[in-house]
């Protein structure tokens, strides 16, 4: 998708539905090689991600048929680990404007960051009290 987005082609309905079909191929695989246990009992983490593969299809290969959708969301995920590593650091915030003021410099940094400045140089100019101010 990466290549025919920089190229700028654009899948056919049919292109999409072969896409599908080797996904669908190798969900199926995956399933005849971890079979369901039967009754009532746990399923192994490999059995529950081969069920949401198959639940999700659609969702899992959105990014080829709209290139507006990421392959990946990592970056939101990634936009939100620190606050949840700070509170599971600290145990929580301790003010609702200490949470407020630690999310807007996250905030900051990593719109920064996105933009390829240093941070390091970041930091300091903002210690000094000369802060870059975001393109945005």
């Amino acid at each position: 998708c990466t290549a025919a987005r920089e190229r700028q082609i654009v899948f056919s309905a049919d292109d999409v539905c072969a896409f599908r079909t080797v996904y669908d191929n190798i969900v199926r695989e995956g399933e005849r090689a971890n079979p369901v246990a039967s009754g009532r009992v746990k399923q192994s983490t490999t059995v529950n991600l081969l069920r949401r593969f198959r639940q999700y299809g659609d969702a899992v290969l959105r990014f080829i048929g709209n290139f507006t959708v990421p392959f990946t969301n990592n970056t939101a995920e990634r936009a939100v680990r620190m606050p949840k590593v700070k509170q599971k650091v600290s145990g929580c915030f301790r003010t609702l404007d200490g949470a407020e003021y630690f999310c807007v410099i996250r905030s900051c940094l990593d719109t920064l960051r996105k933009q390829g400045h240093n941070m390091l140089a970041v930091l300091q100019q903002a210690f000094a009290g000369t802060p870059i101010q975001s393109a945005a």
